[in-house]
């Protein structure tokens, strides 16, 4: 936990670790594979993925509020090459303000 802990803090200063821990839980086996543990920001099947599953499901956002969410994330981490999954989830909750959804 400590090291997604580590990268959410590269982008924000509180680090709620409820929340980081519920995502890793909802991502489960897929952080064991490096390729499905990154998002990537320029595929937008990936994107649509991201927002019709962990958006919509977890977070309960409505497409809308969801594109906008991952577009605002995409801009924060656009000098991070390897887009780690936790923070981009974590970073996507906290833009859109539903981060105590989480935890």
């Amino acid at each position: 936990m400590s090291d997604y802990a580590a990268d959410i803090r590269k982008y924000t200063a509180n680090v709620n670790d409820a929340a980081i821990k519920t995502i890793v839980n909802y991502c489960g086996i897929a952080l064991r594979n490096a390729d499905s543990s990154l998002v990537s920001a320029s595929d937008p099947d990936e994107l649509a993925t991201v927002r019709d599953g962990f958006a919509a499901k977890k977070l309960g956002l409505d497409a809308a509020a969801a594109d906008a969410g991952i577009k605002t994330v995409v801009a924060k981490m656009k000098d991070e090459r390897r887009k780690s999954r936790v923070t981009f989830y974590y970073l996507l909750a906290e833009a859109t303000g539903t981060l105590g959804k989480l935890g």
